[in-house]
């Protein structure tokens, strides 16, 4: 099955990059695989700190069944729990902006 290549940016607020990368090692397992439950994998994300922006790599099985994710109850908690370092919306979902893909090589 080929994979969905999907990627995407976030933005921090100033001074909450430490802060952002401490959540992320300490990923709670529920919220790990719900991402594995949802068909995501091969998840990087990476920092410009000069500008703040965050830079979201993943691999998608299904982009509806991973835009499910967004319903459940660990995602909603998720982002309830990083919405204060970070630019969301008002149901606190981060503010994604998706990449347009230019180049890929294997």
């Amino acid at each position: 099955m080929n994979k969905i290549k999907k990627a995407f940016k976030m933005k921090l607020y100033e001074g909450m990059a430490k802060e952002y990368e401490r959540r992320h090692n300490l990923l709670w397992p529920e919220m790990k695989d719900m991402i594995h439950e949802y068909g995501g994998s091969n998840y990087s994300i990476y920092l410009d700190p000069e500008t703040n922006i965050l830079y979201g790599y993943i691999e998608l099985e299904d982009e509806e069944k991973w835009n499910q994710s967004a319903n459940t109850a660990i995602c909603r908690k998720w982002w309830d729990y990083m919405a204060d370092i970070m630019e969301t919306n008002p149901d606190n979902s981060p503010v994604s902006i998706d990449l347009q893909p230019v180049f890929h090589l294997e």
